[in-house]
């Protein structure tokens, strides 16, 4: 037995060559000779069918011989002539086969038989015209001429004698050509047999190759079968369990970062103050350790997803700069930034992971410069028609990297110097992310450094320019301002929520703000149809058309380029790229905080209110659950406002418990993913955000109603101890 797995590829590729050129070899050879022999067939078949054809001739010339006489003898024996009618028509006929047996016979023998024959038979057609002259001179006709002429006797049975010799030379040549037939139909049927067993024979041993090829083939795509499932279950077992620890480290440790935030404002002594800030920095070095860990478990896991959506690159670089501006500030760091005029506004790629790998980088610029600057350069690459290579360049004066690190800076879990951790911190993850971040989008980067001079990283990214360009422009403090009174601007808020109605219409009668509440898209679009709006604040998830179609049908169908501002529970990364890419000019998450939405209507409107004062109310009156400290900054002691939201969450909390159950009940998933979205509205209001944040959104993310039974049964759990709470605040209003 031939051991496959044990050859060589070369062995293999030599043995297949040499099966297949003796399997053809013997295929010709024995097809040559089984034609050889079939063609012999076919001849002695046609000989044999001639020589029947002769023989056919033969019994026909004796036939006609024999009428022809007949016929002479009777017309002597009757003395009437009209029995010779005919017998002229019959000797040619006769004469005429003679002359076909000669041209089918080739014996010599016989062709001298045969035209014995021809001169025979003209004697018989001499002896009937004889007996026609003799019966027309004298009226009756001599019976000596044939019946009692010994001549006549003599050619009759010379006749005889011919067609008997002629009959029997026929007979031993049949006989010799039907055993040669015979013989060569053997020969071919040995042969075809022969040729038949060889292509079974080859066509079997080929089978067996083939089928054992097949099973070796089966057998190692099961066992790579096996090694993926075992690969995947591996790294869904590592994802799992990486997503659960985020989670479960991620929410006690944002509990340590609010807390430690809430006590750094209260009044604390030097020492007090330090322990502090040093539990803020050691968490939040923390939380970007595992925010790191998470998204290299992400990307060796194939789990790391590069979206296509349009996006501002004006506006996310702005809020890059607003988001790393405090931290510039406090280390008296100037952070600069230019876009080149030639970058187009509107791109469409991944704008989450681009902001991902900024942050990378700005956030190490900025953790390794002491003194100096940061400089943010973005600028056009490379440009194909709707194809850009956008470039950015980020240069800082920092401590810098020795020249024979610069390899290893995108390494894992590698430092350019081993104090590098102990002085400055980090898991030496950050630069490999970004650099698989941009191989994955096709970009690349590369760097340049100096010890004691600084660093500069630069890097690309292919990106599709958008055919429709957003153009949002970064505002700045100078032009944000403008000495025209509030009472004139026009706000259009746009939410199903009632409680987030009852919120926003509090925060900006407070303000001053002209405003209209609506609780649909349709009445929002009939209402900008009838009156001038300055700004609309609209809710994303609404029933029958949410704020994205509205958006896209004020700005297409409308012609209107009236600010829009999205609201939504959704605080998801990349969610404000996707409402500009629908034509919204900027993001709110819920729930809403004070200073964002005052400034974003300062920063649309262009109009100018008295600064306010956007303290923070931590007071919580020993609750567990419920956290009164955002009702309270939200009311400034306004305790019928206070009253009437109470109300409202005691009554739509149980109400959206119900719609919930309903909708388990029915399997309708569509239903209890809505309602889950709504509540995130309904229960920030009594600070339950924190707590029932990752609830909720894994009952709005679940496949089916089953998968998110776990995420009701702690919903109910946390609702039935905070709606007792919340009814104890109420009473004591």
């Amino acid at each position: 037995m031939i051991n496959f797995d044990k050859m060589s590829t070369r062995q293999f590729i030599s043995m297949i060559v040499v099966l297949f050129v003796t399997g053809t070899l013997s295929l010709v050879f024995v097809q040559y000779n089984s034609s050889s022999n079939v063609n012999r067939l076919i001849n002695g078949n046609s000989r044999l069918l001639k020589e029947l054809r002769t023989s056919n001739h033969l019994r026909e010339v004796e036939r006609d011989i024999i009428w022809v006489e007949s016929r002479i003898r009777a017309a002597i024996a009757t003395d009437d002539i009209s029995h010779l009618e005919g017998v002229d028509d019959k000797v040619e006929e006769v004469q005429n086969y003679l002359d076909t047996l000669i041209t089918l016979s080739p014996d010599q023998k016989n062709i001298g038989y045969i035209k014995r024959l021809g001169v025979l038979i003209d004697k018989k057609k001499d002896t009937k015209d004889q007996l026609v002259t003799e019966y027309t001179s004298t009226g009756k006709m001599d019976n000596t001429i044939m019946i009692s002429n010994p001549g006549a006797r003599i050619i009759s049975n010379e006749i005889s004698q011919l067609t008997k010799k002629i009959n029997d030379n026929r007979q031993l040549v049949m006989q010799q050509l039907t055993t040669s037939v015979e013989r060569d139909a053997r020969r071919a049927k040995l042969w075809n047999g022969a040729m038949i067993g060889l292509i079974v024979l080859l066509g079997s041993g080929w089978l067996w190759f083939i089928i054992s090829r097949i099973r070796q083939q089966n057998s190692l795509i099961q066992q790579l079968d096996i090694s993926e499932k075992k690969a995947r279950e591996s790294a869904a077992v590592k994802e799992n369990f990486m997503a659960n620890m985020s989670h479960e480290i991620r929410t006690p440790l944002n509990s340590i970062l609010g807390f430690t935030n809430l006590l750094s404002q209260k009044k604390l002594d030097a020492d007090s103050g330090k322990f502090v800030s040093s539990i803020q920095k050691a968490g939040e070095n923390l939380l970007a350790i595992i925010n790191d860990i998470l998204d290299l478990s992400k990307i060796e896991a194939g789990m790391m997803r590069i979206e296509h959506t349009r996006f501002s690159v004006r506006g996310l670089f702005d809020s890059i700069r607003t988001l790393f501006h405090e931290r510039a500030r406090e280390k008296a760091l100037a952070l600069q930034l230019t876009i080149d005029p030639d970058v187009p506004d509107t791109l469409i790629g991944d704008a989450t992971r681009l902001t991902q790998v900024l942050v990378n980088l700005i956030g190490n610029a900025i953790k390794f410069t002491a003194a100096g600057s940061i400089y943010i350069d973005v600028y056009v690459k490379n440009k194909i028609e709707q194809n850009i290579d956008l470039g950015i360049r980020i240069t800082d004066t920092g401590i810098g990297i020795p020249k024979e690190k610069l390899t290893e800076v995108f390494d894992r879990f590698h430092q350019a110097e081993d104090s590098t951790t102990r002085n400055y911190g980090g898991t030496g993850l950050g630069l490999s992310i970004v650099k698989d971040l941009l191989d994955i989008q096709h970009g690349g980067i590369s760097v340049e450094s100096e010890p004691g001079t600084g660093t500069t990283f630069t890097l690309f990214i292919p990106y599709l320019i958008s055919p429709e360009q957003l153009n949002e422009v970064a505002v700045t403090e100078d032009d944000r301002y403008k000495n025209i009174s509030a009472s004139s601007v026009k706000l259009l808020v746009v939410d199903d929520n009632e409680m987030n109605q009852s919120l926003m219409t509090h925060l900006l009668g407070n303000w001053g703000f002209q405003h209209e509440v609506v609780g649909n898209a349709a009445t929002a679009i009939a209402l900008l149809r009838q009156q001038p709006i300055d700004l609309v604040l609209m809710d994303i998830q609404m029933p029958e058309m949410d704020g994205y179609a509205a958006t896209r049908f004020i700005r297409q169908e409308m012609g209107s380029d009236v600010p829009i501002v999205a609201m939504t529970a959704h605080a998801l990364a990349g969610e404000k790229e996707k409402c500009l890419s629908f034509g919204m000019n900027d993001y709110l998450p819920k729930p809403i905080i004070e200073h964002q939405l005052y400034n974003a209507i300062l920063k649309f409107t262009g109009k100018e209110k008295k600064p306010l004062v956007f303290s923070e109310n931590i007071e919580n009156a020993g609750y567990q659950f419920i956290h009164t400290g955002y009702l309270k900054d939200i009311s400034k002691g306004n305790i019928v406002y206070e009253q009437k939201v109470t109300e409202q969450f005691l009554r739509l909390v149980p109400a959206s418990l119900d719609k919930i159950g309903n909708a388990v009940s029915s399997g309708d998933i569509a239903a209890l993913r809505a309602e889950a979205h709504d509540l995130k509205t309904t229960v920030s209001i009594m600070g339950l955000t924190e707590i029932l944040q990752p609830v909720l959104d894994s009952i709005e993310q679940a496949a089916d109603v089953n998968a998110a039974a776990a995420g009701i049964a702690a919903l109910k759990n946390i609702c039935a101890n905070a709606l007792p709470e919340a009814q104890h605040f109420f009473e004591g209003l």
